[in-house]
């Protein structure tokens, strides 16, 4: 059996911007939630250690060694 190639949303590679990402994060009726990173769908997920700006990117970075 032949599977079709996956389309992704325009929206999952290009990602968002700042602003996008503050306009989601501020439907949250709990602002005081923790924020977490996932790369894997939410399997696993690490906190937000920090912010940074990389070249024309935001990072959000995990610190745990």
């Amino acid at each position: 059996m032949e599977t079709k190639p996956t389309v992704q949303p325009g929206w999952v590679i290009r990602g968002k911007t700042i602003r996008q990402l503050i306009h989601e994060l501020q439907s949250f009726d709990n602002q005081d939630l923790i924020v977490e990173i996932s790369l894997d769908g939410g399997e696993t997920h690490k906190p937000i250690s920090l912010v940074k700006k990389s070249g024309q990117a935001c990072l959000l970075v995990n610190s745990e060694v």
